[in-house]
């Protein structure tokens, strides 16, 4: 097996020779820049308020696609023309989220000025009756960083990770703590704290991005980093959160090496391995810090379900959720300007059928582990 990787590691090469100027994490913010920031918004309301008039938050329109921007080295951005959201006091549709983005404000102010950090929980279950939801704080703070043009994690508030990490990686925290991934039967949680992490130690020759979580414990079940040792093995279970993401984006950083995903063959695993290749519209404005461009679809491909005979059984007709999802994925600048992506995306919608990864074990019980993703590697059967 000394030969697996010839391909993998050519890959790599080709990557690292490519890699560019716009291959750079968002710079932190300051401690002090960030108080500044935030003196200066609370400024403006006061300034309002001596003068007798109704005073007002402007936030981004992060929710329309006119609103972003394709750059295909960085994937979706914000455009610098973005239509404002007034938020006015004294507008009874509009006086609640005013008043909760101020709170929260002095929240994060504090946070900030005394260098402590909570996590959004913390701070929804401080008061879970004034924020009404989880929800709604998570968006207010997302509306926060887009306005003071801060990343969400120099405002002091972390999240609590779902995403889980294993293979061939050691690492410190930011307070000491070694963490090391290398069990081959657990899997390590993924950092809150993915910015702290440093001394980075791996000879990893990829990274799989893992859709879903039960796929990802098949995968360690089979002992799939040991087979395919070494690599590095990721999942944010479903949609990624945000500190999957930054992990994602730290590894790419720090070892430069394959990134590929492993998803359903269906429109929401594409949309899936987008968010983690291109981002999203709502974070559009922490772009840099969270795509990742050179991440390859490995799998699993629609066109996987006839050249490998997928049992006609096993799959799944299309609804018209599905149908309304992969329209939407056609429209987009980051599917046209990739052609075997398009390709296998009409490949999709001509079956109109789709498929999930656990598809593949009714050809055999250990097919993805030990035939499937070792002849993918082996052979360059990504896009």
């Amino acid at each position: 097996m000394a030969d697996q990787f010839i391909v993998v590691d050519k890959l790599r090469d080709t990557l690292r020779e490519s890699l560019g100027k716009d291959d750079k994490r968002q710079e932190d913010i300051s401690r002090p820049d960030v108080l500044t920031r935030i003196e200066s918004v609370i400024q403006t309301i006061v300034i309002s308020v001596s003068e007798g008039e109704a005073p007002v938050l402007r936030v981004m329109n992060r929710s329309s696609w006119d609103n972003v921007r394709f750059h295909e080295s960085v994937g979706l951005v914000q455009k610098t023309d973005v239509p404002v959201r007034t938020l006015r006091c004294d507008c009874p549709s509009s006086a609640t989220r005013f008043a909760l983005t101020l709170k929260l404000l002095s929240v994060i102010y504090k946070l900030v000025q005394s260098d402590s950090y909570a996590t959004k929980r913390d701070i929804y279950y401080n008061d879970p009756q004034l924020f009404g939801s989880q929800t709604t704080l998570d968006s207010i703070l997302d509306d926060i960083s887009c306005m003071l043009k801060v990343p969400r994690r120099s405002l002091h508030v972390c999240a609590t990770s779902k995403g889980f990490i294993s293979g061939d990686l050691c690492y410190l925290e930011e307070d000491g703590t070694k963490v090391d991934c290398n069990s081959s039967s657990t899997a390590v949680p993924v950092s809150s704290n993915v910015n702290g992490i440093r001394n980075i130690v791996s000879a990893a020759k990829f990274i799989l991005i893992v859709e879903k979580d039960a796929t990802f414990q098949r995968l360690l079940d089979d002992a799939f980093c040991t087979r395919l040792s070494p690599c590095i093995i990721i999942t944010g279970k479903g949609v990624p959160d945000v500190n999957s993401r930054l992990m994602v984006r730290k590894l790419w950083d720090t070892l430069n090496i394959p990134v590929f995903a492993l998803v359903d063959a269906d429109p929401y695993g594409i949309e899936i391995m987008c968010i983690y290749k291109y981002g999203s519209r709502s974070l559009a404005f922490e772009a840099h810090s969270l795509t990742v461009p050179s991440v390859l679809w490995l799998g699993l491909l629609p066109s996987d379900i006839q050249r490998y005979r997928v049992p006609e059984e096993t799959l799944i007709p299309f609804s018209q959720a599905d149908e309304s999802k992969i329209n939407s994925l056609r429209t987009r600048d980051y599917i046209s300007c990739q052609p075997a992506w398009e390709r296998e995306i009409e490949t999709m919608q001509r079956l109109k059928q789709k498929a999930e990864i656990q598809c593949l074990a009714s050809i055999a019980p250990h097919f993805l582990t030990r035939v499937y993703l070792p002849n993918k590697l082996r052979y360059g059967g990504w896009i």
